[in-house]
C-alpha cells in the first residue's frame, strides 16, 4: 500500500498571528513568513495613530516578529529607529516565545504636512538616522546590538542591508500592510493586517556556509564568512527572483494564507514548513516593575514626579496608567510649607 502524502488542503494551516519557518533545500534558502491580524489590529487601535504612522509601525512589527521568533533562548529582541523624520522613534519589543509590544513617537504637525503633500512613504516619514537591532539574553549575558544607517531607504531595504553588511548573509525581505473592510453588526469595519517574508541564503555546504542570522538564531551553527560574490550565486538569484513576485495583496489576504503563498512561490523546488510560532499582543509592564523604577529615583526626581499628591505613570506601549501614593516609598519629600517629611 502506497504511503499517504499529505496535501496542502489537509494541512493544519497556521492562520493569523503565527510565524511559519520554512526551508527550500534545493535553493539553500531558509526563512520565515507571517500574516498578522487581530494582534496587530489591537495594538494599532489602542494607540489610534494617524494612518501613515500606523502603517509604518505595522511594518516594524512584522519585521520584528519574523526575526525575534528565530531566537533559541529566553530573552528579548528589540527593533528601534531613531531618526530626524516626522516619525522620530519606533520601538518594537519582542519577548520570547511570543509577546509583542510596540509604540511610535511622532510630530503631529509634520505628519499632517506629510499627508497633505502625499509624502507618506516609509523613507519620507523616517528621514535619516539609525535602526538598532538588539538581542538581550538576560542580566547574566552580554547584549548584542547591530546598528545600521537609515538614509532615505525603506524598512525592507535597511533590513536587507543590515544582514548583507553586518552578518554577511544575502537576505530578501518583503513587508506589506493593509486595511481591510469587513462587514460587522453595524456595517463595515476596517481592520489592520500585515504580512512579512524573510528569506536568507544559508547553504549547508562548508565551502558556501554563511554566518548565523542573529546571535542565538536558528540558522545552522558553525557557518563561516565568505566573499560577497555569493550574492550572485545562481540559486540565490533564483530565490530572489521568486520572492520579488510576491504581491502586497498576497501577504495580507487572509484567504491566501502563509502556507499557500509559500507553496505558490516554491512548489517547483519543494518547500518544507515547520511548526508555527504564535505571537500575541502582551505588554510586560506591571505595577511591581514601575515601583522598582521609582524606587531608584533620587529624592529630587521623585519629588518632581508628584502631581496633586500622587504619582501617575502611563506605559507608552499598552497605555495602562498606574497610580502611586508617595507614602508607599521610603523617600523624603517636601510639602507646601517646604518642610521635609
Amino acid at each position: 500500500m502506497a504511503e499517504h502524502e499529505t496535501t496542502l488542503a489537509e494541512m493544519t494551516l497556521a492562520g493569523d498571528d503565527a510565524v511559519v519557518p520554512f526551508h527550500v533545500e534545493p535553493l539553500d534558502a531558509r526563512g520565515r513568513a507571517v500574516q498578522l491580524g487581530p494582534m496587530l489590529d489591537d495594538i494599532l487601535a489602542r494607540h489610534d495613530y494617524p494612518e501613515p504612522v500606523a502603517r509604518l509601525l505595522a511594518e516594524m512589527i512584522a519585521l520584528t516578529v519574523l526575526l525575534g521568533t528565530s531566537l533559541k533562548f529566553d530573552g528579548k529582541f528589540i527593533a528601534q529607529t531613531q531618526t530626524d523624520g516626522p516619525v522620530d522613534l519606533l520601538v518594537v519589543d519582542f519577548s520570547t516565545p511570543s509577546a509583542v509590544r510596540a509604540y511610535a513617537r511622532f510630530d503631529d504637525e509634520r505628519i499632517a504636512e506629510a499627508e497633505a503633500n502625499g509624502a507618506t512613504s516609509s523613507p519620507e516619514l523616517l528621514g535619516h538616522g539609525i535602526l538598532a537591532l538588539t538581542v538581550d539574553q538576560g542580566t547574566h549575558m552580554q547584549r548584542y546590538q547591530g546598528i545600521v544607517e537609515l538614509n532615505g531607504t525603506s524598512i525592507e531595504e535597511v533590513a536587507e542591508s543590515y544582514f548583507r553588511q553586518s552578518e554577511q548573509i544575502p537576505t530578501a525581505v518583503k513587508l506589506a500592510v493593509a486595511k481591510i473592510a469587513r462587514r460587522g453588526e453595524s456595517g463595515f469595519v476596517e481592520t489592520w493586517r500585515a504580512g512579512g517574508l524573510v528569506v536568507q541564503f544559508l547553504p549547508d555546504a562548508p565551502d558556501r556556509m554563511r554566518m548565523p542570522d542573529l546571535p542565538g538564531g536558528d540558522a545552522p551553527d558553525g557557518a563561516e564568512e565568505v566573499e560577497d560574490t555569493i550574492e550572485f550565486d545562481d540559486t540565490w538569484l533564483e530565490t530572489r527572483a521568486l520572492v520579488d513576485t510576491v504581491e502586497v495583496s498576497e501577504l495580507t489576504d487572509p484567504e491566501v494564507g502563509v502556507e499557500r503563498l509559500l507553496y505558490r512561490l516554491f512548489h517547483e523546488r519543494g518547500v518544507r514548513v515547520f511548526p508555527s510560532n504564535p505571537v500575541e499582543d502582551d505588554c510586560s509592564c506591571s505595577r511591581e516593575r514601575i515601583q522598582s523604577v521609582l524606587d531608584s529615583f533620587s529624592e529630587e526626581e521623585f519629588a518632581e514626579s508628584i502631581e496633586d499628591g500622587h504619582i501617575h505613570v502611563t506605559c507608552e506601549f499598552c497605555g495602562e496608567t498606574y497610580e502611586f501614593d508617595p507614602a508607599e516609598f521610603d523617600k523624603s519629600t517636601e510639602d507646601e510649607t517646604g518642610l521635609k517629611h
